[in-house]
């Protein structure tokens, strides 16, 4: 079933009806900012590149705003929602739809692999992310190899310019190599402020995460290599021989870290920010 564009949540009259009706008051731990721009979900939706044999997890539906047109493009949606208060507004918002579910639990405690072994077809996932935990729910997806084809999200937009990032600029740092090892990331859409309810302090963009089949670069232990990386950015200003042999989750010196280097032809006052992911794994693999 559809619902015409002008009685979906994406109409700014039928959220603030909807909101009235239930009582319903934002909650800023939860992080809540409602799209209300439909031109936006299409932007999502095109990037995500959902289509009816697709399976969607969707995280944080709020009201159900962006589950409506989830629901009338994929096979079959999953939405997440931690706030048991949007229950029964998603009851009522999503129910002309029988092919959409909803887990009142929190995503990082929700066992994702169990979803995608009973779900048919391909896995993608979409959401508003809350943005104060942005980084935790996407990493814990990526690292834990969670068979997903994408992961296509609202985040804030510096953050969504670090996923990018290439060496030797500002936003470059652990989230765009971590990021990189895993998916190739695409940045669709900027979204203002206006466009969501409450609006946020900051603009936000639109994300897709393609995930690699295989990593870009080989590295005999994946575990060291980002614990490297970590330590490469935790202080930026500090050298790479320097980050690392003060590292406490590592047990380098500083002569490992520097002959590790020359064996690369690198200076060893050389910086974590100009290294690329290749880079990082030839020097785990060295050291």
């Amino acid at each position: 079933m559809r619902i015409p564009d002008e009685e979906k949540l994406s109409n700014p009259q039928v959220t603030i009806a909807t909101i009235k009706k239930h009582g319903f008051s934002f909650q800023k731990r939860f992080g809540q900012n409602f799209l209300i721009d439909g031109h936006v979900m299409d932007k999502i939706l095109r990037a995500a590149e959902i289509g009816p044999e697709d399976t969607v997890l969707e995280v944080g539906p709020g009201i159900g705003t962006l589950t409506q047109y989830l629901a009338e493009a994929a096979g079959r949606v999953y939405a997440v929602e931690i706030d048991r208060n949007l229950l029964p507004i998603l009851e009522e918002t999503l129910a002309p739809y029988d092919n959409v579910s909803v887990i009142n639990d929190d995503i990082l405690k929700v066992d994702i692999a169990a979803i995608a072994a009973k779900a048919p077809g391909t896995i993608k996932v979409v959401a508003n992310l809350p943005y104060y935990i942005t980084t935790p729910i996407i990493m814990g997806l990526l690292e834990n190899h969670i068979p997903v084809k994408s992961i296509t999200v609202m985040v804030q937009k510096e953050v969504a310019e670090r996923m990018q990032a290439a060496p030797g600029t500002k936003d470059y740092g652990a989230l765009s190599l971590a990021v990189q090892y895993y998916a190739e990331a695409y940045i669709a859409a900027n979204v203002p402020p206006n466009c969501f309810m409450p609006r946020p302090n900051v603009g936000s963009a639109v994300i897709r995460l393609t995930t690699h089949e295989h990593p870009p670069v080989e590295v005999r232990d994946e575990k060291q290599m980002f614990e490297i990386i970590r330590a490469s950015f935790n202080q930026r200003r500090k050298t790479l021989v320097n980050g690392i042999s003060n590292y406490a989750g590592l047990s380098f010196s500083k002569e490992d870290v520097q002959k590790a280097l020359e064996s690369m032809g690198l200076s060893p006052t050389v910086r974590g920010e100009t290294l690329s992911l290749e880079q990082f794994a030839t020097l785990s693999d060295t050291l």
